[in-house]
């Protein structure tokens, strides 16, 4: 059975974007996104409801989220979902579920214009992950 793994998301970052360095040198960032959804109750109401992603990034896409994006600025993130499960020092078992960018677009204009400048009107610049590689057509099996 083939397997999918793929999420869409667009949001507000929660807090500057923290980048580390790792063993090997590799950089990675930790993200947290705010990504609202809007709905009306069957009574009328309207309604907002937040749902808070931890992110992260790698490489270089990690390094120009850092460069690039702040707190507050909006962004449209490509990636998979992870599970990442470990023991806490009481021995407890835990886990987290969070999102591994694989791309992402800025969403309006630089910083300082106020995010988003309307509907139909934001501007978007992609930024692909460093280990995706296009597939040609003779490499596609059907």
């Amino acid at each position: 059975m083939a397997n999918y793994n793929k999420v869409f998301l667009m949001g507000n970052l929660t807090r500057d974007v923290e980048l580390r360095s790792i063993t090997g040198g590799q950089q990675v960032a930790e993200i947290g996104l705010a990504v609202n959804r809007r709905y009306r109750t069957k009574e009328g109401e309207d309604r907002e409801e937040t749902t808070f992603v931890d992110c992260e990034a790698w490489g270089r896409t990690a390094e120009v989220m850092k460069q690039y994006l702040s707190k507050g600025r909006p962004v449209f993130i490509e990636g998979r979902l992870k599970l990442d499960q470990w023991t806490d020092k009481d021995g407890a078992k835990r886990s987290k579920m969070r999102v591994v960018i694989e791309n992402f677009q800025f969403i309006g204009g630089p910083a300082g214009e106020g995010g988003a400048r309307g509907a139909g009107a934001a501007k978007t610049t992609s930024v692909a992950h460093d280990s995706h590689t296009p597939t040609g057509d003779e490499d596609i099996p059907f």
